[in-house]
């Protein structure tokens, strides 16, 4: 319908075009958020890494709040689940103090070498990390309660839920734990069916949110980026 005296647009056409125009928006922001984090050549080179083994790493964006959650708690000791090729190790150890050491864990040790390489490039002694191959629930009891200033979770989504539990136990009170991609694309808040990865980041997000040990934070950074303080 034709709005008489009007600019020839129905109400339904001029709300898509709104919508066009909000979503056009918000990808120019991401976009700019992403470009507004400078990455060097060592981040640049770990990135080629991830996608020649087709592994997802870390946004620009993404990387860059990690590596002020980093600072912001002063952390000396993080805990990471999936080093990847060492994207998001690197932003995590650029703010983090400067003795301080991440405990990065993987299934797949050439992955970890990759990551080796990409922290010795940028700079970071041998020392600044320990390198655990295995699958995170094995590892991660192993760890001790109450050491880390901050767990960054990065692996299996079917996981997330015992992520969080070990997380808790990990953490000092003041520490934070940090999940990535809980977005899935998109489908976290899609009303169709989805697969179980994703039923599973939604009964994570309920479950940080109702949680009395945790103060949460959803940021819309990369593919999401869930944050809680441990109280």
């Amino acid at each position: 319908m034709r709005v008489p005296g009007g600019s020839g647009y129905s109400h339904a056409e001029a709300t898509r075009g709104q919508e066009r125009l909000i979503t056009g928006n918000r990808q120019a922001s991401w976009a700019f958020a992403d470009a507004y984090a400078a990455e060097d050549e060592a981040l640049r080179w770990a990135r080629d890494r991830a996608r020649e083994a087709g592994l997802r790493s870390v946004s620009p964006s993404t990387g860059a709040a990690l590596r002020l959650l980093a600072a912001t708690v002063d952390a000396k000791a993080v805990a990471e689940i999936g080093t990847g090729t060492g994207v998001s190790g690197i932003h995590l150890l650029h703010g983090m103090r400067p003795d301080g050491v991440l405990t990065t864990v993987d299934p797949e040790p050439e992955h970890q070498q990759s990551a080796r390489q990409a922290f010795r490039a940028c700079g970071f002694a041998s020392n600044r990390a320990r390198f655990i191959p295995g699958r995170a629930l094995d590892v991660l009891p192993r760890l001790a309660d109450a050491g880390y200033d901050l767990v960054f979770c990065d692996g299996d989504r079917l996981e997330f839920l015992d992520y969080l539990a070990e997380s808790l136990r990990l953490l000092r009170p003041g520490g934070l734990v940090v999940f990535e991609g809980v977005f899935a694309n998109g489908r976290t808040v899609d009303s169709g069916p989805q697969p179980t990865e994703v039923t599973r980041i939604r009964e994570l997000l309920r479950a940080v949110r109702e949680s009395q040990e945790l103060v949460p934070s959803l940021l819309p950074v990369g593919d999401g980026l869930l944050c809680a303080v441990k109280r």
